[in-house]
């Protein structure tokens, strides 16, 4: 119960690692509102897994690359909810695709859901917490793709560096209000947004074999992380990152 009395937000949480970290939050005693664009099923879903633990959820749907879905979700889930005491920004799409041909569009729309949307759902997030006047905690879901590069990611890429950057920046700006700003850096975890490409059985071995731990990552070995940082225990914890990746980033000779 690291977590009980507390309101949890999440974007992008009807499905992977948003839905996994929302039901998490729920176990260690949050009640959780979710951030989702398309998949009412999924969200609806996730919260009856939420209300079965006996905590609230709510399901608030939106497109985060709106500025105006992030002052949406807070105000609705404020609503619902009373308070946000965590802010665990998840929502993000990898689009793969080479460089030199790479569409105008996809790459603005990656920028606009994956960095641009952050920021204005982390602005919205914090000013409801320094309203509020007791402290906080900011969570950006970035990748270990901050720290290396990708060949069909190089629109992808930036957005994650870019996020771990905004949590550097937003723990000094935010750290006079007692709130708290770190970053998560996942591995290879499976997910919708990666199951196509690793569909190639070669492909999947191959990843599987660069990892110290032997596997592919879960959407659940993001909770403990998030419920860490989230909670208590990591009170003077902020500008920081940690890796989730079962020891990729260290296996590089």
């Amino acid at each position: 119960m690291l977590l009980d009395g507390k309101t949890v937000l999440v974007t992008g949480a009807s499905a992977g690692i948003g839905r996994a970290v929302a039901i998490g939050c729920a176990w260690h005693g949050a009640n959780v509102a979710l951030n989702f664009a398309r998949d009412v099923a999924g969200a609806e879903s996730a919260v009856a897994e939420i209300e079965k633990l006996g905590r609230k959820g709510v399901a608030i749907q939106g497109d985060v690359a709106d500025p105006q879905t992030a002052k949406d979700f807070v105000a609705k889930a404020v609503d619902a909810l009373g308070r946000v005491d965590v802010f665990v920004n998840n929502a993000g799409i990898c689009p793969f695709h080479a460089f030199l041909d790479m569409p105008v569009e996809t790459f603005e729309r990656t920028m606009q859901v994956n960095l641009h949307g952050a920021y204005f759902m982390v602005q919205a997030a914090a000013n409801q917490m320094v309203e509020q006047g007791d402290g906080g905690s900011i969570i950006a879901m970035s990748s270990i793709s901050a720290l290396v590069g990708g060949e069909y990611q190089t629109h992808y890429t930036p957005t994650k560096a870019g996020l771990h950057s905004l949590m550097q920046s937003v723990a000094i700006a935010l750290g006079k209000h007692k709130i708290r700003c770190n970053s998560l850096f996942p591995g290879t975890i499976l997910t919708d947004i990666n199951k196509e490409d690793l569909a190639d059985t070669k492909k999947r071995e191959y990843m599987e074999g660069r990892i110290p731990l032997g596997r592919l990552g879960q959407p659940e070995d993001l909770v403990g992380p998030t419920v860490f940082l989230a909670s208590d225990l990591a009170q003077y914890v902020t500008g920081a990152s940690l890796l989730v990746d079962g020891g990729a980033y260290v296996n590089l000779q």
